[in-house]
């Protein structure tokens, strides 16, 4: 019977300290967040909401709140309503989408060396499922990374390519990967800053590789649009990179603080993915007043805020990783790890699921939200607490998550061992 199997599946992983739960955010995504969370029943009433100090939100900049974000969502709730109506082909693409798509193409034109187009989706899943389905077709080989995100994978697996995937950033074996690839087209196909790790791609070595083997280099920016490179132009731009044969998909959920996505290629490569991508033909719209404050966080990202932003976001990773450096120095012994990261995700490696989610638990109960990660998003042995820094977060925020930490490591009943 499906809800006996079902029900001895989730005990399992009960029993393997993967079970998932979910809280419920009570205001606008900042680092001081009221939060409640479910009773033990779908009857019962939840419990009253606890202030938070939140390490696990992706608004790098500190734009989901932002009163000129919000404003602009509100008169574009005004002036075009409330939602599209349609899909994009039908009648749901409206003038601020179209507004949106040339300004994204304007901002991100110095990296190709001829002209590129933009194409919006509603979310980065919908973006890499289009990407992967629509371009790899039986003549294809996709030659992704280990450890891209689960869209673009699942993306990958639904694809009519070959796929062939390469250790992690591991430039050597892909190189004789495609000196063996006998198809006459080829994606190499990488996120730019990887989700649950916050390394980055070596995207120069990539794209030279796409270069020399007459490959296309697809890189999923959704964790560095925003953050890195001259005007927050995202990983390319922190490589200094340009060339015709880039595919970028870009997030709007994460810096830029509001929803959506985009691909921009070459123009070519882009009316493709409009006429053939299920992924976008087959949905409604995003309302346009999304386009709207979308519109008003890129005015602000690539101005002289955006900078003072990302100068703000280096400096707490600066004092988040000199903290933890210090707390792991202290303590050999502790079984933590803190693998090297220049970005807003600081993955602090426990090891052990139930370890990971009885740290995370210690921290709740002082007030700090910070998710503990485990398989299968991140390899077995691996559970972590995946530790996300925004530009909003003051320097006595993160003082308090590093003392919060500090006391764990020095109490044996509650700490990692």
């Amino acid at each position: 019977m499906l809800i006996d199997h079902l029900s001895q599946q989730l005990q399992q992983r009960r029993a393997l300290g993967l079970e998932r739960v979910r809280r419920i955010a009570e205001g606008p995504c900042r680092p001081d967040l009221p939060v409640s969370w479910p009773g033990t029943n779908a009857d019962a009433a939840t419990d009253a909401s606890q202030p938070m100090l939140a390490f696990c939100s992706n608004d790098y900049l500190g734009l989901a709140a932002h009163p000129a974000v919000v404003e602009a969502l509100a008169e574009g709730a005004r002036r075009w309503g409330a939602g599209s109506g349609a899909s994009h082909l039908v009648c749901g693409h409206g003038r601020a989408h179209e507004r949106l798509e040339q300004a994204l193409a304007g901002w991100l034109a110095p990296l190709w060396p001829e002209g590129a187009r933009v194409l919006g989706f509603g979310t980065g899943y919908l973006a890499n499922l289009a990407l992967m389905t629509a371009l790899g077709d039986a003549r294809t080989t996709l030659f992704t990374d280990r450890l891209n995100h689960a869209s673009l994978i699942d993306g990958a697996q639904l694809a009519r390519a070959e796929v062939r995937r390469y250790p992690h950033n591991r430039v050597d074996r892909l190189e004789s990967m495609l000196l063996e690839c006998a198809t006459p087209l080829k994606l190499i196909v990488t996120d730019g800053v990887f989700s649950m790790d916050g390394d980055l791609a070596p995207l120069d070595r990539l794209l030279a590789l796409a270069e020399r083997h007459d490959a296309w280099l697809v890189v999923d920016d959704a964790h560095g649009l925003g953050v890195l490179g001259e005007a927050g132009r995202g990983s390319l731009a922190h490589f200094g990179l340009r060339g015709r044969r880039l595919i970028l998909m870009g997030t709007l959920g994460k810096a830029f603080g509001v929803a959506g996505a985009f691909v921009m290629a070459d123009p070519v490569i882009v009316e493709w993915l409009l006429q053939t991508a299920r992924p976008g033909i087959y949905t409604t719209a995003a309302p346009p007043a999304l386009a709207e404050a979308t519109l008003a966080s890129l005015e602000i990202i690539r101005g002289p805020e955006g900078d003072a932003r990302r100068a703000a976001l280096q400096a707490r990773i600066r004092q988040l990783r000199e903290g933890l450096a210090a707390l792991l120095a202290a303590h050999p012994g502790c079984g933590w790890s803190l693998p090297e990261s220049a970005t807003a995700i600081q993955p602090l490696l426990i090891g052990d699921n139930h370890r990971a989610a009885a740290l995370a638990e210690r921290l709740h109960q002082a007030g700090l939200w910070v998710p503990a990660i485990r398989p299968p998003t991140v390899p077995e042995g691996t559970a972590r607490l995946r530790i996300t820094l925004s530009a909003a977060h003051r320097p006595e925020e993160v003082a308090r998550l590093l003392a919060v930490l500090g006391q764990a490591l020095q109490d044996p009943a509650g700490g990692p061992r």
